[in-house]
């Protein structure tokens, strides 16, 4: 079995040279993708022998994995492992990741931080927590790491997911295109460093990127659950208020502006996102007569 690294990096070059060394120990390849960096990260990866995809500008995490990715079919991997180029991830534990796919137990193997004790900062640790929940929704799985970069994916898993995410929600949208697609995704524990300074984004931005992709992929899986169903709550608050709008005005000629702005703010967005998810299942159920057809 081949098994290739896959690196998304951004301005690591203070962390990338002992990601790189200490990959190399475990696979047959090294690749790294330098999405935009101004700083010295794509020469170093690539005089310690990397495979160096360099990006001009910074155009995201969730476009560095697909580049990763489709450089790691080319290259005839079998199994693909992807660690951050932070120095988070201890590239030790990659034959613990790759055992569950070389059993032929699982399609994706996930890290978790969580399945071990780990000095996972409180703000992490809490926002972390919310987005397993939410993705966990979507998915109906119990992942308890969805955020996790330390993955492994098998060669059928690469050829089956479809990564649609440009920014940070990459990862929670690849365990739910994993969940929609019927792939086996199984977790191990992994330990975690955080006494660097590895954080790229800050963590409200991070969490907004990921929650923004989360809702974004569940309209699109279930837009008349996700969307329809919102909007006739919506349009029944527009009716709710409408009504006690007019009670208001029979008993006391008095006309509420405040209640009517409310009432027709209630009715425009029902109706918005009732025919975005009227929309958006069509064109569904168009994609899928084509495919099968």
């Amino acid at each position: 079995m081949r098994i290739v690294a896959a690196i998304p990096a951004f301005n690591e070059a203070r962390h990338i040279a002992e990601v790189v060394i200490g990959a190399q120990k475990h696979v047959a390849e090294v690749l790294v993708c330098d999405d935009g960096s101004t700083d010295m990260t794509a020469e170093i990866a690539q005089k310690l022998g990397a495979t160096v995809l360099k990006h001009q500008i910074n155009l995201g995490k969730g476009v560095a994995l697909k580049d990763l990715f489709r450089m790691a079919k080319d290259e005839g991997a079998d199994i693909v492992v992807t660690l951050d180029g932070d120095g988070q991830h201890d590239p030790r534990q990659i034959p613990s990741l790759v055992q569950p796919i070389l059993d032929g137990g699982a399609d994706i193997v996930n890290g978790s931080r969580f399945l071990k004790t780990n000095p996972v900062p409180g703000h992490r640790r809490i926002g972390n927590g919310m987005l397993n929940d939410l993705t966990n929704a979507v998915t109906h799985e119990a992942t308890t790491d969805t955020q996790s970069g330390f993955r492994a994916y098998s060669r059928m898993a690469l050829e089956r997911l479809e990564v649609k995410e440009h920014a940070m929600g990459v990862d929670s949208q690849l365990l739910i295109d994993a969940h929609s697609k019927g792939l086996r995704v199984s977790e191990v524990p992994i330990d975690a460093v955080y006494d660097k300074d590895s954080s790229t984004f800050h963590p409200t931005r991070h969490g907004t990127y990921v929650i923004l992709s989360i809702l974004r992929v569940a309209a699109e899986r279930s837009p008349l659950l996700y969307l329809g169903l919102p909007g006739v709550i919506s349009i029944l608050i527009g009716v709710i208020v409408s009504l006690n709008m007019i009670e208001i005005y029979d008993a006391s000629q008095y006309f509420s502006l405040p209640q009517a702005i409310i009432a027709l703010g209630a009715f425009v967005v029902g109706l918005t996102l009732i025919m975005g998810a009227m929309m958006l299942y069509t064109i569904n159920n168009l994609i899928l007569r084509l495919r099968s057809g």
